[in-house]
């Protein structure tokens, strides 16, 4: 008896080890729906991905009922919208996002997540390496660093590092 419960122990973990639930890999970083384009990837219409801007992601006005759907993208560049009472930006999967408070009075910001196992995202190439450079001053607070060290780190080479 004594044998057959820590053998039946190392069974069970062994099975379960070997468990794991993720959601699909996509098969394109993003796609902004475009009823005017011929490019078609997994059956959707989508927009030349050199022509998204931030519009693309943002909605205006979700404290009026309507539509609050959204668009999304990624290929590390800068996103960046300013935000009113009331607005929504959606951040797609897989998307390094972070939020900055502008004004000088307390903000609330809701957010929900599409997934639980959000996958790898190499977070120096899409901070100090975005297309559009994220701003001296947010990621010198975010990171705790002289502005002099951020400049440092924009001026690497950080695509496919």
């Amino acid at each position: 008896m004594a044998f057959h419960l820590p053998f039946a122990l190392i069974l069970a973990f062994a099975a379960i080890s070997h468990i794991t639930a993720t959601d699909p890999n996509q098969l394109q970083d993003f796609c902004v729906s475009d009823n005017s384009s011929n490019l078609f990837i997994n059956g959707l219409v989508c927009k030349n991905s050199k022509q998204v801007t931030e519009n693309d992601f943002f909605f205006q006005g979700i404290n009026v009922p309507g539509n609050t759907s959204n668009r999304i993208g990624s290929k590390n560049r800068l996103f960046a919208k300013m935000l009113n009472a009331g607005d929504v930006f959606v951040f797609p999967q897989g998307l390094i996002h972070f939020q900055w408070n502008t004004g000088n009075q307390k903000a609330v910001a809701f957010a929900g997540l599409s997934s639980h196992n959000p996958g790898v995202i190499t977070v120096a190439n899409s901070l100090f390496g975005s297309n559009t450079s994220v701003s001296d001053e947010v990621l010198a607070k975010a990171f705790q660093l002289d502005k002099s060290i951020v400049d440092q780190l924009q001026a690497k080479f950080w695509v496919n590092n």
